[in-house]
């Protein structure tokens, strides 16, 4: 069957490919929107290592630390340029009652972590290690609020006690536990998949709940809560339907989970060992979160037409078999040049749709999933870096910038659906067309313009001409994330086997642009004329 299918997808490659090189046609003077710096969002979750050993250590730990914090793993945030990161969960924010982690550490109680591996925590870090965190990262918190098993009371408490100035009872509690001033919460999650771990609810229910909830989060003095309704997960657009018609405007905004997962022989596969087929087939997954977006949008489009109500994708990214020898439903994975590809490809989709797309959350900033920072778990204090780490890094200039329409005319293959189906090469809804170039481009503040290009071709560089209508790119300069194998990963041995360097295989003449785009490789560009 692998046989059959590498067949299919060479046969099929052989057939649309064709010897000119692929053009890049950016319109420089179109530009309409901004590349929300939101859309570079993180998550931060209970789960597994993500904030204990990974986030937060603890004052008296041997690891370096500020005020308990991880002081490599902050530091590396820090350059990151977070913008928003959310917190306390995920499927763990629904069981999670705030008033267990205020107070002195020592007589906060303790709690079994039920979604996650049944992890006894001690509650040690919580709404002021939070917060806290969030302004020493310079980045919104975005807090997920417990619809499933909390009451309308404790989140609207919370609510009160994170911003409140004074004069009420929470205000109060806040400064006897040392903290005088408010802090500025803008982003509420009222639930979180509300369908499934928060609840198991019906759209309708919630729609309802939502509305119960939602009264009564408050804004205290001059706080502005941007309030967030547990949306569907990736092919549910009944849900989304429910909830523009029985909640419309009274949600600031929707979520939307999307992972890129599969099935084959019964497991996600390992991050790691895959072959030419797997890898293929997950940039198709990734891929159609676009068609996804599509249909949410068009849905919300019907009874929203001034796009008020933001789309906020803040679950998406890998999800593979957790790491031999980790603990089980701790979701410890590696990152290779593979997840790499899936951050840049999902990254250039969600700026396309930033017209509805306000916000993106990676699942999750350490230790979990597709995560920014592994760290070691052994006591030794290592920590390391992840492809998706870098790729994120490289695009920090798309933050804010002004999002540039584009035509990209670019070889394609065909990838079946799902790796589990039979081959039937009579039906053309069996498959996935993969463009084997990505790109996306923007116009920053400067007037400079901020280029990706992205090659998933295994084994053939592309050339690719880049015009920009009147625009004349004098200027260019750029890096490359790429290694030997797209297999290829860091690990605490190998910290920096996939790392940017500079890239050099751009040319400028007489105004025009043309770019050799390795196999396999990653590429941003900074164009000035």
């Amino acid at each position: 069957m692998k046989k059959l299918l590498s067949a299919v997808i060479l046969a099929t490659a052989a057939l649309t490919m064709q010897a000119q090189d692929a053009t890049v046609s950016i319109h420089t003077n179109q530009g309409k929107e901004k590349i929300h710096k939101e859309i570079y969002g993180q998550f931060a979750e209970h789960l597994g290592s993500c904030i204990y050993g990974g986030l937060w250590v603890g004052e008296n730990s041997p690891i370096p630390n500020t005020n308990g914090y991880r002081t490599d793993v902050f530091n590396a945030l820090k350059a990151l340029q977070i913008p928003v990161l959310r917190w306390p969960g995920g499927c763990f924010a629904d069981e999670y009652h705030w008033m267990d982690g205020i107070g002195p550490r020592s007589k906060r109680p303790s709690m079994k972590n039920n979604n996650w591996g049944g992890t006894i925590e001690d509650n040690s870090f919580g709404t002021h290690e939070f917060l806290n965190l969030c302004e020493m990262l310079g980045c919104e918190p975005y807090i997920s609020g417990n619809v499933g098993s909390g009451t309308v009371e404790e989140l609207a408490k919370w609510v009160e006690y994170m911003t409140s100035e004074e004069g009420t009872p929470m205000a109060k509690l806040r400064k006897e536990n040392g903290r005088e001033k408010p802090w500025k919460v803008k982003f509420l999650g009222v639930g979180n998949e509300s369908w499934g771990c928060g609840g198991n609810m019906r759209p309708e229910y919630y729609s309802d709940l939502f509305r119960r909830y939602q009264t009564y989060c408050r804004n205290y003095d001059g706080n502005r809560l941007y309030k967030i309704a547990s949306g569907a997960s990736d092919y549910d657009y009944k849900w989304t339907k429910v909830l523009m018609e029985n909640v419309g405007h009274q949600m600031n905004g929707l979520s939307l989970h999307y992972y890129t997962v599969s099935g084959w022989n019964g497991s996600k596969g390992s991050a790691i060992n895959f072959d030419n087929d797997q890898y293929y087939w997950t940039l198709g997954k990734c891929l159609e979160i676009e068609d996804v977006i599509k249909k949410h949008k068009t849905i919300m489009d019907e009874k929203d037409p001034k796009k008020q109500i933001g789309l906020l994708v803040d679950e998406w990214g890998t999800w593979w078999d957790e790491e031999p020898g980790t603990i089980r439903g701790h979701l410890y994975q590696q990152n290779a040049l593979r997840d790499a590809m899936v951050a840049a490809l999902s990254l250039n989709v969600f700026h396309r749709h930033t017209d509805r797309v306000r916000m993106c959350n990676i699942a999750q900033v350490v230790n979990v999933l597709q995560s920014m920072i592994l760290t070691d778990q052994k006591g030794t204090g290592h920590m390391v870096l992840t492809p998706t780490y870098h790729v994120f890094e490289m695009y920090k200039g798309f933050q804010e910038a002004t999002y540039l329409p584009l035509d990209l005319k670019c070889e394609t293959m065909k990838v079946r659906h799902g790796m589990n189906d039979a081959i039937d090469e009579s039906k053309e809804d069996g498959f996935r067309t993969l463009p084997l170039i990505s790109a996306s481009a923007a116009k920053k503040a400067d007037g400079s313009i901020i280029l990706s290009l992205t090659n998933v071709s295994l084994d053939k560089a592309k050339e690719i001409e880049v015009s920009l209508d009147d625009t004349k790119v004098k200027n260019v300069s750029g890096r490359i994330l790429t290694s030997k194998n797209v297999a290829d990963y860091n690990d605490f041995e190998h910290p920096d086997k996939v790392q940017p360097a500079e890239f050099k295989g751009a040319k400028v003449k007489k105004g025009k642009l043309t770019v050799k785009v390795p196999a396999k490789s990653i590429i941003v560009l900074d164009l000035k004329s």
